[in-house]
């Protein structure tokens, strides 16, 4: 994974929490379910990004 996904999943999830929690201490739900979908997509991404990295570190091993 590179350094600016990571440093972009990253900025997506807190900016998530910040919505959430916003959200959570005006009473709005809309802007807390945007922060809960903002850090689920961070967290979806993070992960895939990770599933590549792997796979690519298992290709490389059979190059060996």
């Amino acid at each position: 994974m590179g350094a600016e996904d990571k440093a972009s999943n990253k900025f997506k999830d807190i900016k998530g929490n910040v919505k959430e929690s916003t959200g959570k201490a005006t009473d709005n739900e809309d802007l807390e379910n945007e922060g809960k979908a903002d850090q689920a997509e961070a967290s979806v991404k993070e992960s895939v990004e990770k599933l590549k990295d792997a796979a690519g570190n298992v290709k490389d091993a059979f190059k060996k």
